[in-house]
């Protein structure tokens, strides 16, 4: 009777111990992959600001690392194409999020475009605009002076480009001796590479993909936040919609993107693998290295602004620079396009 006592007392030790060691281990495991129950997450679909560049690997490392899991998210990252499309992609509800240039949203804010009329900026992802102007050593353009008398390429719809009349004037350029060629973005750095274009319209950190391209060439960048220090560069949206009717949710997800942002920038090396391993098209080294150079726009070390965070008083002075130099008209206000209720606080 004693033994039977014992081995019942054993075999029911053994069973709590089970039990517990099964929980624990469910609890690590969960942990580890970013804790969440997968048929519980909700799913979100993710446009990248354009295609698969370094730039936009934060988002596959807030991915990989479990973070959105952790924020409740199944998130499905789609590679975007540029503002208009990404905006469209928003308002329409088949994307609901993506980093998009400030100054385009803006411009196409502005200039009344149905696209940008139902979208609510959430957070920051640069403070600083990253637009420029990139060539090669040997174009004979190190200067802003330089780019009079020649032929640059970029797509039509480039904020880029579409910028360029008020960084002339500010840059003392006559932007009526700069000719403009369309070309598809996807396309621009081989066309720089390979000769068929003096310079094309880029972001900053695009020049370690464009020397990538250019085999041995050293890139010459000529930025816009030399001239403009005001504007910021992307910035997170959302629909209005979704803003108004789900602030936590537009909260959870920035908070998720905010923390791969911040791990892309502290550890490039790792983001450029990260983005590779989704991405069989990226190279890890360029990604990498895109990485590096966004550091210094994500954090804004003039400003001591906290990663996410945007200032509604610099919106302001960005509208008014670009209405002084005629690229929007009258009327628009940082609080029609921020809900500062959303935004990261500094």
């Amino acid at each position: 009777m004693n033994r039977l006592t014992r081995t019942l007392a054993i075999a029911a030790l053994a069973s709590t111990l089970a039990i517990a060691t099964g929980c624990s281990g469910s609890d690590g495991s969960d942990a580890a992959s970013g804790g969440g129950d997968p048929k519980t997450l909700e799913k979100v679909t993710y446009l990248t600001s354009f295609a698969n560049f370094g730039r936009d690997a934060y988002a596959y490392v807030a991915k990989d690392k479990g973070y959105f899991k952790e924020a409740g998210f199944e998130v499905d990252i789609k590679p975007g194409s540029g503002t208009l499309n990404n905006l469209k992609a928003i308002a329409t509800g088949t994307a609901m999020f993506t980093p998009l240039d400030l100054t385009g949203i803006l411009q196409a804010r502005g200039t009344g475009s149905a696209e940008a009329k139902d979208v609510t900026v959430v957070a920051g992802i640069q403070q600083r605009t990253m637009a420029a102007i990139i060539t090669l050593d040997g174009n004979n353009i190190t200067t802003p002076k330089d780019l009079e008398g020649k032929t640059l390429v970029d797509s039509p719809s480039s904020v880029v480009r579409n910028l360029f009349p008020t960084y002339a004037k500010l840059a003392g350029v006559d932007a009526t001796k700069v000719t403009w060629r369309d070309g598809d973005p996807a396309g621009l750095i081989g066309l720089l590479a390979g000769g068929a274009a003096q310079g094309i319209g880029q972001f900053v950190v695009g020049k370690p993909t464009v020397e990538a391209a250019a085999k041995g060439k050293k890139a010459v960048v000529l930025p816009y936040s030399d001239v403009m220090t005001d504007l910021y560069g992307n910035v997170l949206v959302t629909s209005t919609k979704i803003a108004k009717e789900d602030p936590d949710k537009v909260k959870r997800f920035t908070a998720a993107l905010i923390k791969g942002l911040v791990a892309s920038i502290d550890n490039p090396k790792e983001a450029g693998e990260i983005l590779a391993k989704n991405v069989p098209t990226a190279a890890a080294a360029p990604a990498a290295a895109e990485c590096e150079l966004m550091a210094a726009f994500v954090r804004s070390a003039g400003t001591g602004a906290a990663v996410g965070t945007i200032d509604t008083d610099r919106v302001a002075r960005s509208i008014a620079i670009l209405q002084g130099a005629g690229a929007i008209p009258p009327g628009l206000t940082p609080e029609q396009l921020i809900d500062v209720n959303l935004t990261p606080k500094a």
